[in-house]
């Protein structure tokens, strides 16, 4: 968390870090300016010394709502530097560089650059800076950087915020689950008022006006029905009908509108009746899940061990595993699970392939077992997101049903 950062730091022996970037999204920055991203704007911290917010004028009073010391370029003396350069803007820019670790009076040593960017911008940037200032390094990390560290576990705040986005995601599926059942089927298909069947893009067009009404926005959900429910990140095809009795994975990870805390969650959906094959393989799917629950014991457990648990009981089922069959696409092709945050995919990973990671107080994580048979026309999932409280208890904030069949009502 936030609070970790100075001694995540000096493990890595950082003078200072720095998240940068341009116009895009970028949680680290973000996380820094206490969940404000001001779009260009850079983010100084200095080890032991509270984050600062460097921004163009424009963006003032938006930076403002960080609560951080907020600096502007002209504080900076920016147009007297960028006059000097007599138009050079890559020399301007780099001299620039210079003023910001004097004005904020970085110490010579190692920096730790992150955000999200133009790669080749800054891998320049970074070479010039190295010729120009010398007794600065400008260092990146690969694995597990400072901020997986930090993302790991969530501060009370961060909490409040997760419970609130989840509760809502929670309320659009039932929404959602409503919305279907309001209509009718003609044979095998399901159809709307006027005769037309319901497509999975009628579906997810409601789904993201509910979730807009609420101040959460959608990250590219699945809808995925029969065969295509057999492939975990099949998104789904627009003009697909919604059919009776075939199986529908059902994910849906949005986040707070504009950028911010997700939740993620999964549902299976049979409209109608759930055939045999697709019950048994749901009810296995649902005793894998409580597997993986009671596979949890405290905080300190590696978490390999809860994705070992399901994976013994799948194998005894007979489904083929990636520990089994490395590299099968069907049975159970995933892991278990993933922290999750400003980030839909964060530490620790619930894998029997990570050994390091740790179940921690304050972890937010999926856990999501699943089985894959496309062509057989079959796809589950079950996935709910959890919390480790202060007492250690592993609990749910995902509070919708866990029903497979949806009747219709209409």
């Amino acid at each position: 968390m936030r609070s970790d950062i100075d001694r995540l730091m000096a493990e890595r022996d950082l003078q200072a870090i720095i998240a940068a970037g341009g116009e895009q999204q970028n949680m680290a920055r973000a996380y820094l300016a206490n969940g404000v991203d001001i779009h260009g704007g850079i983010v100084i911290k200095t080890r032991g010394s509270a984050p600062a917010l460097l921004v163009s004028a424009m963006e003032l009073e938006e930076a403002a709502k960080s609560g951080l010391r907020v600096v502007t370029y002209d504080d900076l003396d920016w147009d007297k530097i960028y006059l000097a350069a007599e138009g050079d803007a890559v020399k301007a820019r780099v001299n620039l560089w210079g003023k910001i670790f004097e004005y904020f009076e970085v110490q010579p040593g190692k920096i730790g650059l992150y955000g999200t960017g133009d790669i080749g911008h800054w891998l320049e940037l970074t070479r010039l800076l190295a010729e120009a200032y010398p007794n600065y390094q400008l260092t990146g990390e690969m694995g597990k950087s400072l901020f997986d560290d930090a993302f790991l576990t969530k501060d009370a705040d961060e909490i409040r915020v997760i419970r609130e986005v989840a509760d809502k995601t929670s309320a659009v599926l039932q929404a959602t689950w409503d919305f279907i059942s309001a209509h009718q089927a003609l044979a095998d298909t399901v159809i709307k008022a006027d005769g037309t069947p319901l497509t999975i893009g009628d579906v997810k067009r409601f789904v993201r006006r509910e979730l807009l009404d609420r101040e959460l926005e959608d990250t590219d959900m699945i809808f995925a029905q029969g065969r295509d429910a057999g492939f975990p990140h099949s998104r789904g095809e627009s003009d697909m009908a919604l059919k009776l009795g075939q199986p529908i994975v059902f994910d849906l990870f949005p986040r707070q509108l504009g950028g911010g805390y997700h939740h993620d969650c999964t549902r299976t959906w049979c409209i109608g009746y759930a055939p045999q094959p697709v019950q048994e393989t749901y009810n296995t799917v649902m005793q894998a899940f409580q597997v993986a629950l009671e596979a949890y014991g405290e905080p300190g457990q590696p978490t390999h061990t809860m994705q070992e648990a399901v994976l013994d009981y799948f194998e005894a089922q007979g489904h083929p595993t990636r520990r089994s069959h490395p590299g099968t696409n069907v049975g159970y092709t995933h892991s278990l699970g993933h922290g999750v945050g400003l980030n839909i995919h964060e530490r620790p990973s619930i894998s029997h392939m990570v050994k390091e990671d740790v179940f921690e107080k304050g972890n937010f994580i999926t856990i999501e077992p699943g089985l894959y048979y496309p062509e057989r026309g079959l796809g589950v999932r079950i996935e709910d997101s959890f919390i480790i409280g202060d007492d250690g208890e592993l609990v749910s904030i995902t509070s919708f049903h866990k029903d497979l069949v949806l009747t219709l009502k209409g």
